[in-house]
């Protein structure tokens, strides 16, 4: 297994130095944010989800990509994923992503479900629609040699690893993959770690960590305590990482776990020189092998 960092959380840096800045920390890749800047955000502060230097975006990447391999390359980087905004209706964009993809040598393009889920629409036709929209999407991923991703994620049909293997597992496990991620599952949709390792199969195709721990608030007039989440250091989260790493060492995963710190106010060094010291004992211990 080989650790990764996402570069959502770094908008105050350009390409040139988001990839110095993976490698002089210790990182084999780096999950590459590729999103379009929204119109409102342009020109504005730089911030995790809005504003950011490195502005790679579907329309740019493709004449971009050339240049983010030789800077990848020259340090000794690799892309394991896109980390998209880009939906599998959107067409146009999934051809540019993946185009770009196969240029950068990464075999993995985030696309979400045309609709997300939020109580209005039933569930029932957002799967419907988002099967028929995949199965377009992912003709065009194929046709440059690059696997679908879908991430396990809040706020959409697939907050769990059951759920997105119902809709994955529509199409062959060679066009299209699943994020195993934790800090996700842990606020919506957990299952035990096993069970949703061993139904995800093949399917299996990444893995996101990040530290969330609920924190007591105050109780309500009928007496009910009030909880809310915040995100901490992978020591500190609710889920221990050295269960999650045995689990995917387990199944035989070997690919990358990128890690997922977005606490805007931390210094991006620190925290993620905590994260990969972190990781990496928890790895050396994992990966001994079995007397």
């Amino acid at each position: 297994m080989k650790v990764s960092l996402t570069t959502v959380a770094l908008p105050h840096l350009s390409l040139e130095e988001t990839v110095e800045f993976a490698a002089r920390l210790g990182y084999a890749g780096i999950e590459l944010r590729v999103r379009y800047i929204r119109p409102a955000e342009v020109g504005q502060p730089y911030t995790i989800q809005g504003n950011h230097k490195n502005d790679l975006n579907p329309a740019n990447f493709v004449a971009l990509a050339p240049r983010v391999k030789q800077l990848c390359d020259d340090h000794g980087l690799l892309i394991p994923a896109l980390a998209c905004r880009t939906t599998a209706s959107e067409l146009d964009d999934v051809r540019r992503l993946a185009e770009g993809a196969a240029i950068c040598g990464c075999p993995l393009v985030r696309i979400g479900a045309p609709r997300r889920y939020d109580g209005s629409v039933p569930y029932r036709e957002i799967y419907d629609e988002a099967v028929e929209a995949f199965g377009h999407a992912l003709e065009v991923t194929r046709s440059f040699g690059v696997r679908g991703l879908l991430e396990i994620h809040g706020g959409t049909i697939t907050v769990s690893a059951s759920l997105a293997h119902r809709l994955v597992s529509n199409f062959p496990p060679e066009s299209i993959g699943v994020i195993y991620d934790v800090q996700n599952m842990v606020r919506e949709g957990f299952e035990g770690l096993r069970l949703g390792l061993d139904l995800l199969g093949p399917y299996l195709a990444h893995v996101h960590v990040g530290g969330h721990a609920p924190t007591p608030g105050q109780r309500d007039q009928i007496g009910t305590l009030g909880w809310s989440w915040q995100a901490t250091d992978l020591s500190d989260g609710l889920l221990a990482v050295p269960p999650l790493l045995a689990e995917l060492r387990r199944v035989g995963y070997d690919h990358f776990i990128t890690v997922e710190d977005l606490r805007p106010e931390l210094d991006p060094a620190v925290k993620f020189e905590r994260a990969i010291e972190y990781l990496n004992r928890c790895l050396a211990v994992v990966e001994q092998p079995s007397p």
